[in-house]
C-alpha cells in the first residue's frame, strides 16, 4: 500500500468518533490498486492517479464520507455511489460493518477510476 507519512500524520491528529471508519475506508482504497497514492489536499485525505479519485470530508461526525470529484465519469454501476450532481459522487460509511459491505463496490470504483485514467 501507498501509505503517505503526511497522512499518517494528519491520521493522528485527527480528533473524530468516525476515526476508525475512515481509517478502515483508507486501508481498502489503498488496498483496491497499486496505482493509488493518498496526500492531504483541501485539509483532508485526498486519494490520487492522474488526477484527484476522492477526498474525505473530515467534519463528518455521524459517518464517513468520500466525495468522488468526478465520480458521475467514471465508467461501471456501483450501487454505493450517491448523488446525482454533475460530476461528483459521494460514498458513505455508518460504521466498520457498512465499510466491510460496501468494501468490493468500493473496490471497484478505484479500479474503474485507475483504468480509466489508463486509457485516456
Amino acid at each position: 500500500m501507498n501509505r503517505s507519512e503526511t497522512v499518517d500524520a494528519w491520521m493522528a491528529s485527527y480528533d473524530n468518533p468516525m476515526k476508525p471508519v475512515v481509517e478502515a475506508v483508507r486501508t481498502v482504497v489503498l488496498s483496491a490498486d497499486p496505482r493509488v497514492e493518498e496526500t492531504i489536499k483541501w485539509q483532508a485525505p485526498t486519494f490520487v492517479y492522474k488526477g484527484n479519485i476522492a477526498s474525505f470530508f473530515p467534519k463528518s461526525r455521524k459517518h464517513a464520507s468520500l466525495m468522488f470529484h468526478q465520480g458521475a465519469s467514471i465508467p461501471g454501476d456501483f450501487a454505493s455511489l450517491e448523488g446525482d450532481a454533475k460530476d461528483g459522487r459521494t460514498m458513505k460509511f455508518a460504521d466498520l460493518d457498512d465499510v466491510a459491505s460496501k468494501a468490493d463496490d468500493l473496490t471497484r470504483v478505484v479500479i474503474a477510476w485507475c483504468d480509466m485514467q489508463d486509457h485516456k
